[in-house]
């Protein structure tokens, strides 16, 4: 479901062959990155490639997992979001919010 890798001192999670991001699946990943934010400094990218749709329980774990990481000093980005999903940012008025950058390269090099 959640897969995870380093990339230039950057912690990458993605989802794997899955295209929504709601309550079946919130809890797991809020835990598993979560736990990424123990640390000080943590740099976390969530790369949400291949997702058409979030509900409120998956906005309500980005939620989270943001202020955990400004808790700890921690940085948590945003990258790869469709067109469908970034209207729901707005509507929400969650794209002030969150960092958020069109590639995975691009966001990891914004950590420079």
């Amino acid at each position: 479901m959640l897969k995870s890798e380093h990339k230039n001192g950057v912690l990458v999670y993605s989802f794997d062959n899955s295209d929504k991001f709601n309550a079946p699946v919130a809890e797991s990943v809020k835990s598993e990155i979560a736990s990424k934010f123990l640390k000080p400094d943590a740099k976390v990218v969530f790369n949400l490639k291949g997702i058409n749709y979030i509900d409120s329980s998956g906005f309500g774990t980005l939620l989270t997992l943001l202020k955990r990481a400004k808790t700890n000093y921690g940085c948590f980005r945003i990258c790869n979001v469709s067109d469908q999903v970034m209207e729901l940012f707005r509507l929400l008025q969650l794209h002030n919010i969150f960092e958020i950058f069109g590639t995975e390269e691009e966001c990891i090099n914004s950590f420079s």
